[in-house]
This record gives C-alpha cells, structure tokens and sequence, in this order.
C-alpha cells in the first residue's frame, strides 16, 4: 500500500502549516509561560530557559528535567527520563518514513526537528487524504516551536519580576503540568496498577536509594507493570 506519491515540501506548502497550526498554537503560549515561570523558580536564567525551549522544544520533557535540575545535575536519570518521555517519537517516525522518504536527505531530516504531537497528526492525516506536500509537518511546527518560544519569554519576563513563587503557588507548576498529562491519558480501572507501582517504587527509592535515582526506578516498575496488565478487548457496539 505505499503507491501512493511521494511527499514535495515548498515555502507555500510550509506557509499554509503555519496557517492552519495558527490557532492551536495559540494555547501552546501559556504552557511556555508556565515554563518560563517554573524555569527561573528553579534557578535557571531567562537566558538558559529560552535557549532550553529554543533547542529542546519538548515541554514535557523540558518540565520533567527542571524536576532535576539543581546545584548537581543527574545526568543519567536526565537522559533516561527525556528518552523515556519522547520515546513515542521513534513510532511517530517510522510511521512517516514511507512518506518523508522521497524527500532529499536535508529536508527529510530538517523537517523532523520540528516534529511534535500535534503536526504530526495533522500531517499524516493530510497523507491519509492524499496531500503530497510536508508544509503541514514544517509550517505547524514552525508555528508551535515560534509560540512556544513566546510563551517562555512572557514567562521569563513576568517570573523575573516575583521574588517568592511559593506565595502565588507557582512552584507546584511543575507537578500539576504533569499530573494534567497524566490524568489527560487513559482512564480505566487497569491504569491503576503500573500507576500506583511507579508511585510505591519512586517512594522506596527517595527513601533508600541515592538522589534522583526515584526517577528511574519509577518509571521502570511502572513500565513493567503495564506490560503485565491485560489488553482491554474492544468494546462490543451495543444496538
């Protein structure tokens, strides 16, 4: 089934991206803010967070390392958490590789810099339809990297002037982003087990293993409870 014709990426197909991504980027700017924010009350500067958001542009993973940044800076549990957030990426790749494979070596590469959740579906939904054109996946993401950046400025510049982001709750940013993630995913009984073994296990290791160690150590009982746990079968459509 991979007749279909191969992608061609051109400015106009990029700016019509960045048009259609416009409006839901938008909401991307107050995450950025929240960032900005989390990001000085952890002791970064306004430059170090804008040049995180600049050359990550991962928010997720970007909320999930100012959990360990700090005098010393664990880099084995960094590098294991940012892998294990932006996994997804390695399917989201491969899903796209047919595609993006007809595309010369730089613009086949360059447009997965930019490469996020949101105009990632959109693009393969256009590839669904028949579109040939990548200016979905460049120009949305363009248009996410451009507003996240914003988002963090705004932060960095309205965070710079609070002395004691505790006193306006903003040092639990961090851990409501993440809950809001977490609770944003699957919603079933099941979901229970491999969250409560990451909760336990991350618990034991702050208590009896050496610093930053939790991360790891979380994320892994969690994993391999979720593998342990059934697959829910379909649900059959009632009449």
């Amino acid at each position: 089934m991979n007749d279909r014709p191969g992608a061609q990426l051109d400015l106009a197909g990029v700016l019509v991206g960045i048009r259609r991504m416009a409006p839901l980027s938008l909401f991307v700017v107050i995450f950025g803010l929240a960032f900005g924010v989390a990001a000085l009350a952890r002791g970064l500067s306004g430059f170090e967070a804008m040049l995180m958001s600049a050359l990550v542009f991962a928010g997720a993973s970007q909320f999930a390392a100012l959990e360990l940044w700090g005098p010393e800076i664990p880099l084995l549990p960094l590098i294991a958490t940012t892998f294990a957030i932006n996994a997804r990426h390695l399917l989201m790749g491969a899903a796209i590789q047919p595609w993006l494979a007809h595309l010369p070596p730089a613009q086949r590469y360059g447009s997965l810099v930019v490469m996020s959740d949101s105009n990632w579906a959109m693009a393969v939904a256009d590839r669904q339809r028949g579109e040939t054109n990548v200016g979905m996946l460049v120009g949305g993401g363009i248009a996410l990297w451009l507003t996240w950046l914003a988002g963090t400025l705004l932060g960095v510049i309205f965070g710079s002037g609070i002395e004691e982001p505790e006193r306006f709750g903003l040092d639990v940013i961090m851990g409501c982003f993440l809950l809001a993630m977490l609770l944003g995913g699957r919603r079933d009984l099941s979901m229970l087990a491999p969250w409560g073994a990451a909760a336990l296990a991350a618990l034991a290791a702050m208590v009896w293993l050496p610093p930053h160690s939790h991360v790891i150590v979380g994320a892994l009982a969690g994993g391999l409870v979720g593998l342990m746990v059934p697959a829910r079968p379909p649900q059959e459509a009632t009449a």
